[in-house]
């Protein structure tokens, strides 16, 4: 009887180092890895567009040129067509080629929430039924598919001259007084864009050699064109180089900051100065610069 105690004992320590060793050994499978989290914001690579910023699950994020000012002016029934993306900036991960610091949460006028990129809120199009659809470019000339990397944009918003006028950008790319919105090129950040119209083809006229120039009408430094809005041909762009500079031209045309703009999203106090069509914005409606 001792000898079956022992016998059994024996037998249950052998099969406990087994039952061990199999539970070691996972019976020979790779255990399965965690998922990885996805980032809330992704670069997507788009067949049209090339990279496109999405949502995690892959959906389109786009930017309303009215939203030029980085106020979201989307809302009622434009709110229905064109949902808000939003996620809280403590739980907000990205793609690794974005910068964390180009995001931030701004209020629209119910009170709620709504996510932005370099200022420009961010929206879904309601008719973007699956990931990857782009179905919202171009919408009314005015909606954008999100990209990481325009070197311009377009704000649809009202002209308002340092004089205190109210002006417009009329079809023939002239300046006039009137009320209403004009489309017209920002920066990536909604800074506008003004020509100087004295330069020539390729050509600053106005930037002089001790920089005083440059603080009153700032060149737009820019090394490289990289992607611009549907409706603007890249080609229409290039890179000159002004006093060991590079600036950027659209159609020939120098680009410029105002100084007294201040660096404000949206101000363009810049089109009356010093009287109207002399620092005019751009558009596709703007002529090629005359040759040198």
């Amino acid at each position: 009887m001792h000898l079956f105690k022992k016998s059994m004992v024996a037998m249950l320590l052998i099969a406990t180092v087994a039952t061990s060793c199999s539970n070691d050994d996972n019976d020979g499978v790779t255990p399965t890895p965690p998922p990885v989290p996805q980032k809330t914001v992704k670069v997507a690579s788009n067949t049209t567009f090339g990279a496109i910023m999405t949502d995690s699950t892959g959906k389109t994020l786009y930017f309303f040129s009215n939203d030029a000012q980085g106020i979201p002016t989307c809302k009622d029934g434009c709110a229905a067509v064109w949902p808000t993306f939003y996620v809280e900036e403590s739980a907000l991960t990205v793609d690794s080629s974005l910068n964390k610091a180009d995001f931030t949460t701004v209020t629209r006028p119910d009170g709620t929430k709504q996510t932005a990129y370099k200022g420009w809120p961010l929206y879904y199009y309601a008719q973007d039924a699956a990931a990857g659809e782009v179905k919202g470019d171009n919408v009314g000339t005015i909606w954008f598919v999100a990209k990481p990397d325009y070197s311009v944009m377009v704000a649809n918003f009202q002209l308002h001259g340092n004089d205190g006028t109210d002006y417009v950008l009329n079809n023939t790319g002239v300046i006039a007084a009137g009320t209403g919105t004009s489309k017209y090129l920002v920066d990536d950040r909604g800074l506008t864009l003004y020509k100087f119209s004295n330069d020539k083809a390729g050509t600053n006229n106005f930037t002089n050699n001790d920089d005083t120039h440059n603080a009153i009408w700032p060149i737009y430094e820019i090394s490289e064109v990289k992607n611009v809005p549907t409706g603007f041909n890249k080609a229409d762009f290039a890179i000159i180089t002004v006093l060991g500079k590079k600036q950027i031209t659209y159609k020939g045309w120098p680009m410029y900051y105002f100084g007294q703009d201040a660096k404000v999203r949206g101000a363009n106090k810049g089109v009356s100065v010093p009287a109207p069509n002399v620092w005019p914005v751009f558009y596709t409606t703007t002529a090629a610069a005359p040759q040198p």
